[in-house]
């Protein structure tokens, strides 16, 4: 059975040395030292090496079975230890021979494969038709020609190429140059043709033609859903604005009413911005020449318009006002607090107006932007109450003059100032302000043309001692337990001391004063100190003027600290 065996897988062909006998002949090659005893097996079953394997077979030649790259199957002419032994096939009826007994063991082995052991079984399998003449690639490998791989790939037509008949285990890479799948190509659908978008001309006979509608039946939903389905771009939203403005000028208040109302519903739909209402509302501007022949009142109604979108938070009173500013179509920005004032009432609006920080002098022309003349105006227009403490300061240094008695003061302020007033650091420097001019002006007269450099007499010193101490109990009313407040008394103090030009003394004399009669507290001074706000002007001559003083209290105060802890 085992000499069957043999006979099966050791096959002779022209290629191969002619088989020694069994008795005593070499098989050749390290074949004498390795090869088995004669009939005997190693044993059965999968992972067996049969005894028919010879390891010098296929050593210089490439072998389809055990290589995986498809050599020729040696015909099998007779077994290895036959008496044929060593001679070659010569006539065609051997060759048929050679033929069918390569067809027979193909298949046997075939249907052997699953007994075989991993690593003679894992290379694909091929059919006798399918026979490449590709090198295996572990020679390629061992040429180092991997980067010229890619290009001899490309160039073998596709038709040429073994078909796969197995799927490689994983961890391995494919071999190169099998078929793969081409990548399904998904066909786009057509693109349908879109609709131009309407042109300036349509859009703005469209706005005319909402706008007019809904003037007419106050249907502000079915406005709103015209206005989308015009399409219009965003750059076109600030014309279609103005042309909702304009529609709207000429006709009664309620119609008014309704294009603001109209506006701030676009915004709420998201369709229009604040940017875009400033836009507009600039534009209609700019074409007030031209309106004004029409409609004289052009910028009272486009102060309703303004005034309208602010109660609506449409904009904010600075962002209508940054635009206007240094007199820009001056009045308008009075008007429009005019319309604010008339639709909500004074006090909303001056609470509105503090929170804006908008600078009212620079709203007025350049020539007007000063605090005299801005009182001026503003109580030409009914808007004085917006700055209490602007009247506060021309009224309550004439009252001084007057009667400057402290209850007299007092109880005119009290009349006069609202409570909430009382704690604004503007009112104390105003308070301060004016009983300090008044000082000055009944110690030195303006009358007397004194040096500021020079020393005041002993006799005006005095004068100026009494007459702060008359006002005392009002200054103690306003201050007393208000750091802050008092802070700002001395920065009053030192913008009365820039503006007289920093008279010799002056300034540490009220220092002193103000500490003596405890109308400003130790804490005060020294915040003031420390402070590096810019606001008032003259704060460095101040410093080195009592920084002396400074340093002497700061150092008693130290020392008062230490003898309580004592």
């Amino acid at each position: 059975m085992a000499q069957g065996m043999r006979s099966d897988f050791f096959l002779e062909g022209p290629f191969m040395p002619p088989r020694m006998k069994m008795d005593r002949d070499p098989l050749g090659g390290l074949a004498d030292m390795f090869g088995q005893m004669p009939g005997s097996g190693i044993g059965t079953g999968p992972g067996v090496i049969q005894d028919r394997f010879s390891p010098t077979m296929g050593r210089h030649r490439s072998n389809q079975l055990f290589n995986g790259h498809g050599g020729h199957i040696m015909p099998p002419t007779q077994s290895q230890f036959g008496e044929m032994g060593g001679k070659f096939m010569k006539s065609q009826g051997l060759s048929q021979i050679y033929h069918n007994q390569s067809q027979g063991l193909l298949s046997q082995l075939q249907g052997q494969s699953k007994d075989m052991p991993p690593r003679f079984s894992k290379k694909g399998q091929l059919n006798a038709d399918e026979i490449s003449l590709r090198p295996a690639q572990s020679f390629l490998m061992n040429k180092n020609q991997v980067p010229k791989l890619q290009p001899q790939i490309t160039m073998i037509p596709p038709s040429a190429q073994p078909p796969r008949t197995q799927t490689p285990p994983l961890g391995q890479t494919p071999q190169l140059g099998l078929k793969t799948n081409p990548p399904l190509i998904q066909e786009k659908p057509a693109k349908t043709s879109k609709k131009p978008p309407p042109s300036k001309e349509e859009l703005l006979k469209l706005t005319e033609t909402v706008v007019t509608e809904y003037l007419n039946s106050g249907n502000a939903n079915e406005a709103v859903n015209g206005v989308r389905e015009m399409r219009a771009p965003k750059h076109f939203l600030p014309e279609m604005l103005s042309k909702v403005i304009i529609l709207s000028l000429d006709r009664s208040d309620e119609d008014k009413e309704k294009a603001s109302s109209l506006i701030s519903l676009l915004k709420q739909e998201g369709i229009a911005t604040s940017d875009n209402f400033m836009q507009a509302f600039l534009n209609v501007l700019d074409q007030c020449p031209k309106l004004e022949v029409d409609i004289p009142l052009v910028k009272s109604y486009l102060a309703q318009f303004a005034a309208r979108a602010i109660i609506s938070e449409l904009v904010s009173i600075s962002e209508l006002a940054q635009p206007l500013e240094s007199g820009t179509h001056f009045p308008l920005f009075l008007l429009c607090l005019q319309q604010l004032a008339k639709l909500q009432d004074r006090e909303w609006l001056t609470e509105l107006f503090q929170q804006s920080k908008v600078n009212m002098q620079k709203m007025l022309p350049e020539i007007d932007q000063n605090k005299d003349r801005m009182l001026e105006i503003l109580e030409g227009k009914g808007l004085s109450f917006l700055f209490p403490l602007l009247k506060l300061e021309k009224e309550l240094l004439k009252q001084i003059k007057l009667d400057p008695s402290p209850q007299t003061i007092y109880k005119w302020i009290k009349d006069n100032i609202s409570p909430k007033l009382h704690v604004d650091k503007g009112f104390v420097n105003i308070l301060m302000t004016s009983f300090l001019q008044y000082i000055s002006s009944e110690v030195t007269p303006p009358s007397d043309e004194t040096d500021s450099s020079s020393a005041p007499s002993k006799e005006q010193l005095e004068q100026e001692k009494q007459l702060l101490l008359s006002f005392k109990p009002v200054m103690q009313k306003f201050l007393h337990d208000h750091v802050d407040l008092q802070v700002s008394a001395l920065y009053a103090l030192q913008v009365h001391c820039y503006n007289s030009n920093f008279p010799k003394g002056m300034l540490l004399r009220f220092f002193v004063h103000f500490y003596d009669m405890e109308i400003i507290e130790e804490e005060a001074f020294l915040a003031w100190k420390e402070d590096i706000t810019q606001e008032f002007p003259g704060k460095g001559k101040a410093l080195f003027q009592v920084n002396q003083w400074l340093t002497w209290l700061e150092t008693a105060e130290e020392e008062e600290s230490e003898e309580e802890a004592d």
